[in-house]
């Protein structure tokens, strides 16, 4: 079982690597296209603003969010990039700081939700507050990285990654079912090498299908920040192989990639 307070700490810092990253940026700097194609800095943080207050909604009020969702999605052609571009022709002060008490309010909402143990609704199938709080960690991160390959920054990747690795991992039917493709019953041996130097894995040891590499890249290819092709992991049987190519750790259609 994963400790909310510890996860929600991670989300925190999580954030604040992102922050460090724009805080000084400018209206110039938050123009600057990233690796999503028409998506600038202010995109990016945008749409982690948008997520955040719909998370809220979730938490405070699941009968409204089901039905603002069902509204929003009927009337709103292409809603996540609709939503993004809310914050695109804002200062970048003023969507700084509406990101920040966003996700500060989500944060103890999120804390609430867990202590009386119940499901939120959400796009797909509803989720405990601990499965939220990774998602809006793996999104943070996974765009945080998109916004340091447009500021040619570096950022070291830290042991957070452990929940963004959890969550490529949970998802393995859901990448097949996204494609159309029969849910394997194989079993997968994850092994992945932390930040750290530590090894994490899942799945059983003796299993003929498995992944190995570094917790970085298997984190790069499940939020389709890299392609296989330039990553380090290696794929032993036919549905680790199969997997990765379409391994997807995020809700919605497959994407471009990159």
């Amino acid at each position: 079982m994963v400790d909310v307070t510890v996860l929600l700490n991670d989300l925190r810092d999580e954030s604040a690597a992102l922050d460090a990253l724009v805080a000084g940026l400018g209206p110039a700097g938050f123009a600057t296209p990233t690796p999503a194609e028409g998506w600038t800095v202010a995109h990016q943080i945008a749409h982690l603003a948008w997520t955040d207050q719909w998370s809220l909604l979730s938490c405070r009020d699941g009968e409204r969010f089901t039905a603002e969702v069902l509204t929003h999605y009927t009337n709103v052609p292409e809603p996540v990039d609709a939503g993004a571009a809310e914050g695109v022709g804002e200062d970048p002060a003023a969507l700084l700081a509406r990101w920040r008490a966003g996700r500060a309010e989500l944060a103890g909402e999120l804390a609430t939700a867990a202590a009386t143990d119940r499901r939120l609704p959400w796009f797909g199938p509803p989720m405990k507050a601990a499965s939220m709080a990774t998602a809006r960690l793996m999104e943070t991160w996974a765009h945080g990285q998109d916004v340091a390959d447009a500021l040619g920054a570096t950022v070291p990747p830290t042991d957070r990654l452990r929940h963004v690795a959890h969550l490529g991992v949970r998802t393995v039917g859901f990448a097949f079912a996204l494609h159309g493709l029969p849910v394997p019953e194989t079993p997968i041996r994850v092994e992945l090498t932390s930040p750290s130097g530590e090894l994490w894995t899942w799945g059983p040891p003796e299993a003929a299908d498995s992944v190995r590499g570094p917790a970085l890249d298997f984190c790069l290819l499940v939020t389709q920040r890299r392609s296989r092709s330039d990553l380090a992991l290696v794929a032993t049987g036919p549905v680790a192989d199969s997997w990765l190519p379409i391994a997807q750790a995020f809700a919605g259609n497959p994407g471009k990639g990159r």
